[in-house]
């Protein structure tokens, strides 16, 4: 994904502590404290611009929501959003995916979202996808026991990779769809990428996975 640089994005970041988590390390294992009640939490990794997450947080106001994001310039514009709104069991973070075991505790998240993510074609470059082996004992780190991870892609390539992927790594198959809109699955909001490829009359792939016990 090109980003277009934007160099006030990180003033605007440091300027709304109410959303944006300075320091996010030092709430690890607390993140009840950060949001002074014990909802369940659900994490987004690679939010992008925040529309799915944003919703998300609007729609269940009774679970804690969390996105991570590693580029300030696009982090900025799920800011933009959460302000237009008031939402406080929504938190946004700076920070790669791989490091989601340094802010969260064993079983402090519930669920993870993965939505539209980088495909990273290149054979050489299969670390980098976020369902990756090295990813997904990340998650695992950070989710209880048959913790779930919802992952939605329009990139067949990826999707078939990652199927491969969690089999190979041990996880169970709640739910898989090659077709989503078309299909009877909860679709409760989506992002700008889903929007986007519908329009164009893409199909959405879907999957649910959980951890084994």
């Amino acid at each position: 994904m090109r980003v277009r640089h934007k160099p006030w994005a990180k003033d605007l970041l440091n300027e709304h502590p109410e959303y944006v988590v300075q320091a996010s390390e030092d709430l690890k294992g607390e993140w009840e404290s950060e949001f002074k009640n014990t909802h369940p939490i659900h994490l987004e990794v690679g939010s992008g611009k925040g529309q799915f997450i944003v919703g998300m947080a609007k729609k269940f106001p009774d679970i804690n929501f969390i996105g991570i994001e590693m580029f300030d310039s696009v982090l900025v514009t799920a800011l933009q959003r959460a302000l237009e709104e008031d939402l406080p069991n929504l938190r946004l973070i700076r920070t790669d995916g791989r490091k989601v075991s340094e802010y969260f505790a064993s079983g402090e998240v519930e669920q993870l979202y993965l939505n539209f993510s980088d495909p990273w074609p290149k054979k050489r470059h299969a670390k980098r996808r976020l369902t990756h082996k090295n990813f997904l004992s990340a998650y695992e780190n950070i989710l209880p026991k048959e913790g779930r991870i919802q992952f939605k892609t329009d990139n067949q390539g990826l999707f078939e990779y990652s199927l491969c992927s969690m089999s190979q790594y041990g996880m169970v198959f709640d739910n898989i769809s090659l077709d989503l809109h078309h299909s009877d699955i909860d679709n409760h909001v989506m992002t700008e990428y889903e929007e986007k490829f519908s329009k164009k009359g893409q199909r959405i792939n879907y999957l649910l996975a959980h951890f084994k016990a």
